[in-house]
């Protein structure tokens, strides 16, 4: 399956080129030997954007398929349906 929300294609890749820079940041800390605490508060900072952005790929792709299964009109009309499945992701380490 493709995303084919445009908006939240664009807004997927400009969290994921955040994220590549937040890494090459990490990666550069490390090399200057930085403080073990600095590094760790970023790596956290970086886990926290990729589930963001993953819940964000989520919700696009369950519409999407709950759209394909002929359930759209129910996600629509029970907006717990989605809830209940963003909540499955936030559990996924």
């Amino acid at each position: 399956m493709k995303i084919e929300n445009g908006d939240t294609k664009k807004k997927l890749i400009k969290r994921l080129r955040r994220i590549e820079g937040q890494i090459r940041g990490v990666q550069a800390m490390l090399e200057e030997e930085r403080d073990c605490q600095e590094i760790m508060q970023q790596l956290s900072a970086v886990s926290s954007a990729v589930k963001s952005a993953s819940r964000t790929f989520f919700q696009d792709y369950a519409t999407l398929c709950l759209a394909e299964l002929g359930q759209g009109q129910k996600a629509d009309q029970d907006p717990a349906l989605l809830d209940q499945m963003l909540a499955l992701l936030a559990k996924t380490p």
